[in-house]
């Protein structure tokens, strides 16, 4: 059967249903997943923050949940983030596929080689073949998507202030989030074709009154459908191309 890993951010927890949980053992600790099959397509479906959300983007288990996508034998990752715009025509409810990243973390493990000297080529951080298949999938079903945008990611748990907001505009940034480094990183050490779907829940800081993670949640839930859409379409895409 044809293989794809999908990685689910936050309130995406219960994206695919109906497959068995299981844990497996990683180098860096446990990862929990479950496998389900959708129109004829095998997915590893692992949620970043754990299945009862509790892990906060600082504590991710970034290195853990590469590893265990490679475990399983997958050469395609499909991610997903929830982020912020910072962008007046990245509008709350859009997709966005980003091309780029800035990465503003702070305290997390960044690599898989902590003991030998490797220095791994970022120019295309993505993976343009997970891209264009993901800008297909969602034009297939008619939903609003930018093709290519600059990622920001800081380290949370707390979100940013207008000021920062400001400042990563000015360096040319398109959307805020905190999950997608280092995870595009060791993605691209295991040798990992990547991408992000990434879903405008609001306007970030200083574009609107107030943020909340309850407001992120539930857009992303009402999103749930077009995600699962859009993630499955392109999983034909690669594969039937593969």
């Amino acid at each position: 059967m044809r293989r794809m890993a999908v990685i689910g951010g936050s309130g995406l927890e219960g994206l695919f249903e109906g497959g068995e949980r299981a844990t497996v053992m990683t180098p860096y600790g446990s990862i929990g997943y479950s496998i389900v099959e959708e129109r004829g397509i095998e997915l590893l479906f692992i949620p970043r923050h754990g299945f009862g959300h509790g892990l906060p983007p600082h504590k991710v288990n970034y290195r853990g949940l590469i590893w265990s996508a490679r475990w399983w034998g997958t050469t395609h990752i499909i991610a997903t983030n929830a982020v912020g715009s910072m962008r007046e025509e990245f509008e709350p409810g859009d997709l966005v596929i980003p091309d780029q990243f800035m990465d503003f973390t702070k305290s997390r493990p960044t690599t898989f080689y902590d003991d030998e000297v490797v220095h791994t080529d970022m120019t295309e951080p993505y993976s343009m073949e997970i891209r264009d298949a993901l800008r297909k999938a969602a034009e297939d079903v008619g939903h609003p998507i930018h093709h290519g945008g600059v990622y920001v990611c800081t380290e949370g748990p707390r979100y940013e202030t207008p000021a920062e907001i400001r400042a990563y505009r000015t360096l040319g940034g398109d959307i805020v989030g905190m999950t997608g480094v280092p995870e595009v990183v060791l993605a691209r050490e295991a040798d990992i074709e990547y991408a992000t779907l990434a879903a405008v829940t609001n306007y970030a800081a200083g574009m609107q009154s107030r943020i909340s993670h309850e407001e992120v949640v539930e857009l992303m839930s009402k999103l749930n459908p077009v995600l699962k859409d859009v993630i499955v379409g392109a999983a034909e895409i690669i594969l039937e191309e593969d």
